[in-house]
């Protein structure tokens, strides 16, 4: 079996499957290889007041795109994200991410904190640059988010559409790969929650360096954009499946 199989799986029970057939010494061997990855593989966490979040939760990212987490209040949607970023710790299992994740929120006014367009993005990028390189790089991502030339604009005169999507560039700036959305357009009107959907799908689709992006969504129409989609209930993400069936099979249930 060759190594890019391992992303071909259809299922995460076949992704498992074969991961055991190559061992967690193969798998790590693999390590360098240019394609990020995260592999969770019965994760479990609880809070202290004993409420269990995660509960033998495994899944995998097969690859760059949107892949979207549809669920219930408590399913464990949020806690999941803080696991890949590094917030939380598991109990028990285990997780492996080759990525650099940046976690974006509801609410943009709860990460953007400088007054500038150009201040906030620069705190995100590597200390260790030139002024040059990092006045360059603050150009390029604000240009890549669709906020061209706004370098200098205040962000309290910024959209809510226009304000996620400089969180969004602070945490390209960052040379993040894994964007965790949290349910990044739950405060936007249609037009700015569409243009956020397609700067992410652009971003996830360019030729050079796509990103990948894990995305909570409640919105069903939102389901159009991803690549895949999952339910994820009682701790578990469920297979990955086509956002279109997924939105067939649960859109009664929601009475929508």
């Amino acid at each position: 079996m060759s190594r890019m199989l391992l992303w071909e799986a259809v299922s995460v029970q076949d992704f498992l499957l074969m991961l055991s057939n190559f061992g967690e010494d193969t798998l790590l061997d693999q390590s360098n290889e240019a394609s990020p990855r995260l592999i969770l593989q019965n994760a479990s966490f609880s809070w202290p007041s004993g409420i269990k979040a995660l509960d033998q939760c495994s899944f995998s990212i097969p690859g760059p795109g949107i892949w979207m987490l549809v669920g219930s209040n408590g399913s464990g949607k949020s806690t999941l994200f803080r696991i890949i970023s590094g917030m939380l710790e598991l109990d028990s299992g285990s997780i492996y991410c080759t990525f650099k994740p940046a976690l974006m929120f509801q609410n943009p006014d709860h990460q953007l904190l400088l007054p500038s367009c150009s201040s906030d993005v620069m705190m995100s990028i590597p200390q260790n640059l030139p002024l040059q390189s990092k006045r360059k790089k603050i150009r390029s991502v604000l240009n890549q988010v669709g906020l061209p030339q706004m370098e200098s604009r205040p962000i309290h005169t910024l959209s809510g559409g226009q304000k996620q999507r400089l969180a969004l560039a602070g945490a390209l700036a960052s040379e993040a790969n894994l964007l965790l959305l949290d349910e990044p357009t739950a405060l936007l009107d249609p037009d700015s929650q569409k243009i956020v959907l397609d700067t992410v799908k652009t971003l996830c689709q360019r030729s050079q360096k796509p990103i990948s992006a894990l995305w909570i969504t409640h919105r069903l129409e939102e389901l159009a954009f991803a690549d895949g989609a999952a339910i994820m209930e009682e701790g578990r993400v469920g297979q990955w499946e086509s956002s279109q069936l997924l939105r067939k099979r649960i859109k009664p249930l929601a009475g929508w």
